[in-house]
């Protein structure tokens, strides 16, 4: 652990989740027609790690940056999360039928209204950075904006999944894998930091220690996923397990073994903390620690 206890960052991690449930509960409405609302409402709430939107709120937290901003951009990045997860479920995608502990969206509400609420679910997200109650300065919103349409785009979250498709059966080398799920895990994820940072002054040096530590994460992220996918069963993940190798995908465990793809995922890690070490930030424990919680997570 880095320059954080756990009890301590374990009682902030609680409050920040708290406080994002609370927002996205209030901004993702019941109102939708022929029941829509309920669809979204059931895809995003009472459920996941909240990782994105902690990585936003501690980098925003570690530049002094707007905590209107901070929130409304984490909330905007757990929403384009959560339309991917509903999309990808999907039997188009990975035919899943489990997420986070319970029937997928398509499952509970069939596959049109799914597909209807990852469409107005991203919508949101946008929405959510455009207040027109004058709370976000006009300049920071429309960067925000941009960052996120990137990072969940063609040369971002969905261009990574498509390439996902494409891969399925294939043995990729480790330089494909890793530029994969710098798109597919990892672009919203750095994102989810890099916009954090946009909500507060920060200057170049910062933002570029801050770039690669959201890249490391990422990457990071996704190797334990893999991890997870072999060793854990389906009631600890609340998805189903062993997915990727019945699917032939291509994996950081079928590529190094699990004992290799676990000491990469640690270096990895140690390149986010070293990151962090060169940003200078007074206050980075709480990514230093997200960093750790990435490691250790067990689902």
């Amino acid at each position: 652990m880095n320059d954080l206890s756990w009890p301590t960052f374990g009682a902030w991690r609680e409050r920040q989740q708290q406080a994002v449930e609370a927002a996205l509960s209030r901004w993702v409405c019941a109102d939708a027609p022929a029941g829509l609302g309920d669809a979204m409402r059931y895809a995003v709430l009472d459920g996941g790690k909240r990782l994105r939107p902690l990585l936003v709120l501690a980098a925003a937290e570690a530049v002094g940056g707007l905590p209107e901003a901070a929130l409304r951009a984490a909330c905007a990045v757990e929403l384009i999360h959560a339309y991917s997860l509903v999309h990808d479920d999907m039997p188009c995608m990975d035919n899943d039928v489990l997420r986070r502990g319970k029937p997928t969206v398509h499952v509970r509400y069939g596959q049109a209204q799914a597909l209807l609420a990852g469409d107005a679910l991203q919508a949101l997200a946008f929405e959510l950075m455009l207040p027109d109650d004058g709370s976000l300065p006009p300049a920071m919103a429309a960067s925000l904006c941009r960052q996120l349409a990137r990072a969940a785009g063609g040369q971002g979250m969905a261009g990574g999944q498509a390439i996902d498709l494409a891969s399925v059966g294939l043995a990729l080398d480790q330089p494909a894998l890793e530029a994969m799920h710098r798109l597919k895990t990892g672009a919203l994820l750095q994102a989810s930091v890099t916009m954090g940072a946009s909500t507060g002054l920060a200057d170049a040096p910062t933002q570029e220690a801050l770039r690669r530590y959201g890249a490391s994460i990422g990457l990071a992220f996704q190797v334990v996923d893999d991890i997870l996918d072999v060793t854990a069963d389906s009631a600890t993940l609340g998805k189903t397990a062993g997915k990727d190798a019945a699917a032939d995908k291509p994996t950081f465990v079928s590529l190094m073994g699990l004992d290799g793809a676990q000491a990469y995922a640690d270096r990895v890690l140690g390149e986010a903390h070293a990151a962090l070490r060169e940003s200078r930030l007074p206050q980075a424990d709480h990514l230093h620690a997200l960093a750790d919680w990435v490691g250790r997570r067990t689902h």
